[in-house]
């Protein structure tokens, strides 16, 4: 990958700019935080050739969620569970969106 292709991808929410420590500096939280949500597989960094975790931007804003409910005092196990049920739930009402939508538009016009 050249230089011009890594500038272009920067604006990818999916693509692992970040460092551990710049992704730990920018939530304002430690890199033991980070290394403990992946541990309870909220996220899964990707790793550099020499091994080093790198975050997405979309990977920090989860990350960020749960720094919220930690610091309202909710367990970080806990609050890894809590954001992974409400991404499977927004998932479930997306996909019944598009079921109740498709049922709608495969229906027979009602006559007068």
């Amino acid at each position: 990958m050249t230089a011009d292709d890594s500038f272009g991808r920067l604006d990818d929410d999916d693509y692992p700019a970040y460092t551990m420590g710049r992704a730990a500096e920018m939530l304002g939280t430690t890199q033991g935080f980070l290394r403990a949500i992946g541990e309870a597989r909220l996220i899964t960094p990707l790793r550099s050739d020499g091994g080093h975790r790198r975050y997405s931007r979309y990977q920090l804003r989860i990350a960020a969620r749960a720094r919220e409910l930690v610091d309202h005092g909710t367990p970080i196990d806990s609050a890894c569970r809590i954001i992974i049920l409400e991404d499977q739930l927004e998932e479930a009402q997306r996909i019944n969106a598009e079921y109740r939508h498709a049922g709608k538009s495969s229906a027979p016009a009602a006559s007068a």
